[in-house]
C-alpha cells in the first residue's frame, strides 16, 4: 500500500471546500455525475477516433444508495484511471483532467469539466470517500483510493475486471437526508434530467394490461429507472421537429401548464456555441408572473435558473432552456462571470426574439394580433428597457383601440393625425385604462370622431411615458383627463347659449354651494348631448398617483385634484337650474349634478353613495 499527501497550497483547503466552495451542499451529486459523464464521453471519443476498438458495452451511469452502510455510490463505465492518473487528478486540487483531455484529443464540447474541483464537493457531505477505478488501457490494474477529508490519502490495488470508476461517499451525520430515495430523486430531476448519458436510479414498476373484459390481465414488470432524457428537444435539428415535439417538450419542462403561444429555437455555433428553445407563455396580460423559468445548461448539465446576466430583463418572462458551453462560470458552476461572450449571447438572443416577432407579424398579421394581448407585456417591457429592441419593435409592437382594432405606432399616427393634432402640432393619443368605468368619456370622445386606445396593463403607465420620450410630436392623454374639446384644443369652439352674466351666476352658484377646495370650477360650451357636469383630473397628477400605487406607496402626499367642468349648453344648466327660484332648491340641484359627475368617476362611495341613492329615490317617487 502506498501513502502520500494531496498536493495543496494550504492545510486549510478542506474546510474551505466543505463550507465555502459551493452555495448549496446538494450540488455534490451534480458535480460527481458530471465527472461520470465526462469519463463516459471521453471513452466514446476514443472509440470514435479508433483508439478503442472493442465493444464499449452498457455505458449507463448508476446511482446507488445503501441506507445501512450510509453510502452513496456513483458508478460509471467510462474511461477509468490508472494509478498514475489517480495520483495526478485526485491528489492535485484544481487540476482539470477534462481540460487536458480536450487539448490532447481535440474533442468536441461534450466534455463538461473545466475546474478539477468538482470531485472535492464530495467532502461537503462525506467524511470518507473511496474511489475504485480501472482504466480502459490494457493490463491496467484496478486502483482503490481513499481519503477521510484530510490532506492524507491511501492508494492500493485490488482485484476487479470491470472498466470504469465507482465513487463511494460515506456520508457524515449532517448529511443523512441524502440517504432518502425521494431526496436523491429530486436532485437527479433538478440537475441531471437532460444529461447526455443514461442515468439509472434503481428500478420502477411498469403496468401493462392484456386481454379484454373478464380475461383482462394486469402484468407488472420491474424495469430500469432511467431518470434522464439524453436527447432533449433543443439538441435536435429544428428541421426534424414538428409542432407537437415542441409542445411535448414544453410539458416535459412545465407539467400541467397551458400551451405556449409560440417558441424560438436557438442554434448557433459561431462566434460562440449556443442552443436552446425559448417559449412565449400565456401571461394573461400581467407582469405579475414567476420569473426564473429559463433554465441554463452547460453541455446539458443544469447550472441555474437565474439567467438575468445572459438574458435581457424583459426576456426573463419567457420560459425554456439555454445551453452553452461558452458561458463563463466560476469554479462552482453556479454563478455566471462577466465576459464578452455573455454580451454577445445577450445580443444574439434579443436579435432572435425580435426577428421571430417580426416574422410572425409579417407572415400572418391576423394570427399575430390574436396573440398580441398575451405577448404585449413582454414586448412593451423590452421597448422600455432596451433601446435597440425598441427600434425593431416599432415594426411589430401594436396599439389597440376600443373597437378591437390594432395598429403599429406609425400606422396609428397616420390614422388619427388629421383629427387629433393640437395647435402645437402634436398628435394627441386618447386612451382609456378602464373601458367599463370610463364608458361615458369614451362615448363623448367617439361622438366627436376621436379614436380611443386601450391601455389596461400594469406596464402601460411606463410604456406611455417612454413612447412620449421617444416620439417628440406625440402626447398621450387619458380620456377622462379633460373634456374632448380641450384634449385636441382646436379652434372650432362651440358657442355658449348663456350670456356672460348668466355664466357668472352659474359659476358663483357652484362655488358657493360646493366650495373650491383647491379644485377648479369652469364653464365650457359643449354639446347639449354632453353631460351637464363633468369631472376631469389633470393628466400629470393622475400619472404620478398611478406611479405611486404601482410602487406600493398608495397616494402619499398626493392631494386629490380635479376640474369641475360645467356644460353651459346643457338644458339642465341653461334651462332648469337658472329658472329655479328657491336658492335652497338650486343648491340641492347643484349638489345632485355634482354627485352625478362624481359617480361617473367612481368618487362617490360609502355613506355619500347611500345618501345619493336615497335622494334619487325621493326625486322619482
Amino acid at each position: 500500500m502506498q501513502k502520500g499527501a494531496i498536493s495543496v497550497e494550504t492545510q486549510n483547503i478542506f474546510p474551505i471546500i466543505k463550507k465555502f466552495l459551493y452555495s448549496d451542499h446538494d450540488i455534490f451529486l451534480r458535480e460527481l455525475i458530471s465527472n461520470a459523464i465526462d469519463a463516459t464521453q471521453k471513452l466514446k471519443t476514443l472509440a470514435n477516433k479508433g483508439v478503442i476498438k472493442s465493444e464499449l458495452g452498457d455505458l449507463t451511469i448508476d446511482i446507488m444508495v445503501d441506507k445501512d452502510a450510509k453510502t452513496i455510490t456513483i458508478r460509471d463505465r467510462g474511461i477509468g484511471m490508472t494509478d498514475e492518473e489517480v495520483k495526478k487528478y485526485l491528489n492535485q486540487v484544481a487540476f482539470s483532467s477534462a481540460e487536458e483531455f480536450v487539448k490532447k484529443y481535440k474533442a468536441d464540447n461534450t466534455i463538461i469539466g473545466h475546474f478539477g474541483l468538482g470531485f472535492y464537493s464530495a467532502f461537503m457531505v462525506a467524511d470518507q470517500v473511496e474511489v475504485f477505478s480501472k482504466s480502459y488501457r490494457k493490463n491496467a490494474k484496478t486502483v482503490r483510493w481513499e481519503c477521510d477529508g484530510e490532506p492524507e490519502y491511501s492508494l492500493e490495488y485490488i482485484d476487479s475486471k470491470v472498466r470504469g470508476t465507482d465513487v463511494v461517499l460515506h456520508l457524515n451525520d449532517d448529511s443523512t437526508e441524502f440517504l432518502e430515495d425521494s431526496r436523491i430523486a429530486d436532485l437527479l430531476k433538478k440537475y441531471c434530467r437532460f444529461l447526455p448519458i443514461p442515468i439509472r436510479f434503481g428500478t420502477k414498476t411498469e403496468t401493462e394490461y392484456k386481454g379484454e373484459g373478464e380475461e383482462r390481465e394486469e402484468i407488472k414488470t420491474e424495469v430500469d429507472n432511467i431518470i434522464n432524457n439524453p436527447t432533449p428537444t433543443w439538441k435536435k435539428s429544428p428541421r426534424s421537429l414538428k409542432e407537437e415535439d415542441y409542445l411535448s417538450f414544453y410539458q416535459e419542462l412545465y407539467p400541467y401548464s397551458q400551451p405556449p403561444l409560440f417558441w424560438i429555437h436557438l442554434n448557433i455555433d459561431y462566434p460562440f456555441n449556443l442552443t436552446g428553445i425559448l417559449y412565449f407563455p400565456k401571461l394573461s396580460q400581467q407582469l405579475e408572473v414567476q420569473k426564473n423559468k429559463i433554465q441554463l445548461y452547460s453541455n446539458q448539465v443544469y447550472v441555474t435558473d437565474d439567467v438575468k446576466d445572459i438574458v435581457p430583463e424583459f426576456l426573463t418572462l419567457l420560459h425554456g432552456v439555454i445551453d452553452s458551453p461558452d458561458i463563463p462560470l466560476n469554479v462552482s458552476r453556479s454563478y455566471l462571470q462577466s465576459d464578452h461572450n455573455v454580451k454577445k449571447i445577450t445580443t444574439y438572443i434579443t436579435k432572435k426574439v425580435s426577428e421571430k416577432l417580426q416574422s410572425l407579424f409579417k407572415k400572418d398579421r391576423e394570427a399575430y394580433e390574436k396573440k398580441w394581448d398575451e405577448i404585449a407585456p413582454i414586448v412593451k417591457y423590452g421597448m422600455i428597457t432596451e433601446d435597440k429592441f425598441y427600434a425593431k419593435a416599432t415594426k411589430f409592437g401594436l396599439l389597440k383601440n376600443t373597437d378591437g382594432e390594432y395598429a403599429t405606432i406609425e400606422e396609428y399616427k397616420e390614422k388619427v393625425k388629421d383629427k387629433q393634432t393640437d395647435k402645437h402640432e402634436k398628435i394627441v393619443m386618447i386612451y382609456a385604462n378602464q373601458e367599463k368605468d370610463q364608458d361615458t368619456f369614451i362615448k363623448a370622445a367617439k361622438d366627436r370622431s376621436y379614436d380611443v386606445l386601450v391601455f389596461d396593463q400594469i406596464i402601460d403607465n411606463h410604456f406611455i411615458q417612454h413612447i412620449e420620450q421617444k416620439e417628440d410630436k406625440l402626447v398621450f392623454v387619458r380620456v377622462d383627463s379633460d373634456t374632448p374639446d380641450n384634449l385636441i384644443q382646436t379652434d372650432d369652439a362651440i358657442e355658449s347659449v348663456l350670456t356672460e352674466k348668466e355664466e357668472e351666476k352659474v359659476k358663483s352658484l357652484f362655488e358657493e354651494t360646493l366650495g373650491k377646495d383647491g379644485n377648479s370650477i369652469q364653464l365650457k360650451a359643449m354639446s347639449e348631448n354632453d353631460h351637464p357636469v363633468v369631472i376631469t383630473r389633470p393628466e400629470f397628477m393622475r400619472r404620478m398617483q398611478d406611479m405611486q400605487r404601482l410602487q406600493g406607496m398608495g397616494d402619499m402626499n398626493m392631494p386629490e385634484m380635479h376640474n369641475l367642468v360645467i356644460n353651459s349648453n346643457h338644458p339642465l344648466i341653461a334651462g332648469k337650474l337658472l329658472k329655479m327660484r328657491s336658492q335652497e332648491k338650486k343648491a340641492d340641484f347643484v349638489k345632485y349634478l355634482h354627485d352625478l359627475a362624481r359617480l361617473n368617476q367612481q368618487m362617490l362611495k360609502g355613506s355619500e353613495l347611500t345618501d345619493f341613492i336615497e335622494r334619487s329615490l325621493s326625486i322619482v317617487s
